[in-house]
């Protein structure tokens, strides 16, 4: 696992006043003008390089900002300042961010790990309040109740330290925590960089945490019901120049949000300019949500490099946590 120290600033916008009468203003500089798109041989926009999707927008929209899908600079600005203080080696010990990952400096998370950039996501110029766009709250719809009476059992089952196979997937090093190789790709507090190498037959996604691959196969056929996979089957095909992707075949254990193997996402991805990637995820599961939701996001050209995640070497967690269990369990207190 990589320890990444960000050292990150809001971007404060400029605003350029009007000239009083008699004065002159200095015209903005020019920007420079957007890269071209570049296409494969075979005529396809490519979708190649080194990714990522860090962001301090979350996945929900906030109360304060309810109403509001994006924001202006000044809002996005003092947000991005306020959410970034909470994450440096000397924040208060009562954030939110260190109740939850029990810093600074000790407990589950020290912040050095984190790396969610430095400002809320920016599409069609303007940042974003929320990763999720529809419902048009910015709120994840609610949870069926069948699906509540699942997911409560499935809460019990995390209480299950017989053996190594009932621990979460995530805590094994078999695929990242939060849906960070997804599908949906979502990005988390560290590692948020993807690789992507694309032919006419098939895209690979490289995720840098815990070296997940997904293999998109580019107008194939679904794979039978009965064979499933932890990061379902995925299906390409091109629609002018966005690849849209339709996932199916989940296992019971994947759950995303808290869904069923019924889980279908069907991703959207478009490349803007020479830098960005807009990403699209719509998620559907009639089982566990009310209606469809969908998420929107960039995907930024970074340099890199992807790094070796390096989950289980030197890991003792897992035996600590199992033998941890044996010895209350001895004490009688299980």
């Amino acid at each position: 696992m990589r320890y990444r120290l960000t050292v990150s600033m809001g971007l404060f916008a400029i605003a350029i006043a009007a000239p009083l009468p008699g004065q002159t203003s200095t015209p903005p500089a020019k920007r420079a003008p957007a890269k071209a798109v570049p296409r494969t041989p075979d005529g396809h926009p490519s979708l190649e390089g080194i990714w990522t999707n860090a962001t301090l927008t979350p996945l929900e929209r906030a109360a304060r900002f309810a109403g509001k899908a994006t924001l202006t600079d000044a809002e996005a600005t003092a947000y991005e300042k306020s959410d970034l203080q909470s994450n440096t080696l000397d924040s208060d010990v009562d954030s939110g961010f260190n109740r939850a990952t029990g810093g600074p400096g000790v407990g589950a998370y020290n912040n050095l790990f984190v790396d969610r950039g430095s400002e809320l996501a920016r599409v069609d110029g303007v940042k974003r309040s929320s990763l999720v766009v529809d419902p048009p709250d910015g709120r994840i719809p609610r949870i069926t109740e069948a699906a509540q009476t699942r997911n409560a059992g499935a809460a019990r089952g995390f209480n299950r330290y017989d053996d190594v196979t009932d621990r979460p997937l995530s805590e094994r090093c078999i695929i990242g925590f939060g849906s960070t190789s997804g599908p949906p790709m979502l990005p988390v507090l560290y590692n948020n960089n993807y690789e992507i190498v694309q032919t006419p037959t098939a895209v690979m996604i490289l995720v840098e945490m815990v070296h997940d691959v997904r293999v998109i196969r580019i107008n194939g056929t679904h794979k039978p019901s009965d064979i499933r996979q932890l990061l379902g089957d995925s299906i390409g095909h091109w629609e002018g120049d966005t690849l849209v992707v339709d996932t199916t075949n989940f296992t019971d254990r994947t759950r995303f949000r808290g869904s069923s193997e019924n889980l279908h996402v069907i991703e959207r991805f478009r490349r803007v300019d020479g830098g960005t990637i807009l990403y699209r995820a719509t998620i559907d599961d009639p089982s566990t949500f009310s209606k469809q939701w969908t998420l929107e996001y960039p995907f930024l050209a970074t340099a890199g490099p992807v790094y070796e995640y390096a989950c289980h070497e030197g890991n003792y967690a897992m035996p600590d946590i199992l033998g941890g269990a044996r010895k209350l369990e001895k004490e009688g207190r299980q």
